[in-house]
């Protein structure tokens, strides 16, 4: 089970004041949290602006529930780098009697796992995943390659916090670039510039950064060193309520791994054979990025500047 990562008094008491506001609903379980009216229009308002940002790549675009078959996560060797974050979905297949079992120790709040079993099902931990094999499945592409919207899906990542910018269950607006090698870099590059200055457009104090995922164990500490020195991921971060800058988007560069995994390919100009596709892929976290205006402008949208309001078309 993931450790619980307590919040600092400063997390603690934004997250309080939020759910005070009605801008947020407890659950109980850290990590968990409803949206009120307000908090959605502003989420709702953000993603408006990534989607006009992004508008002249006139991207294609794709939707995808918050699930993906667990083969798939087990393909991209998730679990190898990732154990800690993964969630499984399990179901009961039992009789009348292991039935009444289960829901005596559920009445009870014992633990009744034991009557559940893995199903093919996972929840998906990044929006991009479902991307690669649905692209790949139409072959090879044409070698200017192709730029998918999968749009602002709800994703899981089980470190429970009493941040209330770690959350949970998220939504995550991915943008998706295959193709060349220097096609790929160049569009996270422009998108890189250009997340800093739409974030900026709208009062929120952004920088980006070198960064690395949160690989586990010890094989996992050389993977972060190695991405870090091959400037893989970039984030770009903003002030919210941790002490450090929170990231509020990540833009990760994944060379060829997609592409060996699930068989993209860009055919050739010339008639040569097809090659492997890169991949890159850009999230904006939209509920850090509602929480970072909230810290910045307060909690009364009528009084947040109104460049502001009018920038996010919340007038």
């Amino acid at each position: 089970m993931a450790e619980l990562q307590a919040g600092t008094p400063e997390e603690s008491a934004f997250l309080a004041e939020l759910i005070d506001a009605r801008m947020l609903i407890g659950s109980g379980v850290p990590g968990l949290l409803g949206r009120g009216e307000r908090f959605e229009r502003i989420r709702a308002a953000v993603d408006a602006l990534i989607t006009r940002a992004g508008a002249d790549e006139e991207p294609e675009r794709m939707a995808f529930p918050p699930l993906i078959p667990r083969r798939q996560l087990e393909q991209i060797g998730y679990l190898k780098s990732f154990p800690h974050l993964a969630g499984s979905v399990f179901s009961f297949e039992g009789d009348e009697a292991a039935a009444a079992e289960q829901e005596r120790k559920a009445s009870l709040h014992q633990d009744w796992s034991e009557h559940q079993s893995q199903t093919d099902l996972v929840l998906t931990p990044a929006a991009c995943y479902p991307v690669y094999p649905a692209i790949a499945a139409r072959g090879p592409l044409p070698p200017e390659g192709v730029v998918v919207d999968a749009g602002g899906a709800y994703v899981f990542r089980h470190e429970p916090s009493g941040d209330p910018a770690r959350l949970q269950m998220f939504h995550q607006r991915e943008m998706v670039r295959i193709g060349a090698p220097e096609a790929v870099l160049d569009w996270r590059a422009r998108w890189r510039d250009r997340a800093v200055e739409l974030l900026r457009s709208i009062g929120l104090d952004a920088r980006f950064d070198v960064a690395n995922d949160p690989f586990f164990g010890r094989s996992g500490r050389m993977l972060a060193r190695s991405q870090r020195a091959q400037e893989l991921k970039f984030e770009v971060l903003v002030p919210i309520a941790s002490p450090q800058p929170t990231a509020v988007a990540s833009f990760n560069y994944h060379q060829e791994h997609f592409a060996e995994v699930h068989g993209l390919t860009i055919a050739a100009s010339d008639g040569q054979p097809a090659s492997a596709a890169h991949t890159a892929c850009l999230g904006f976290g939209l509920e850090r990025i509602s929480l970072a205006l909230l810290r910045a402008h307060g909690l009364e949208l009528d009084r947040w500047p109104a460049e502001v309001r009018e920038r996010l078309e919340l007038t």
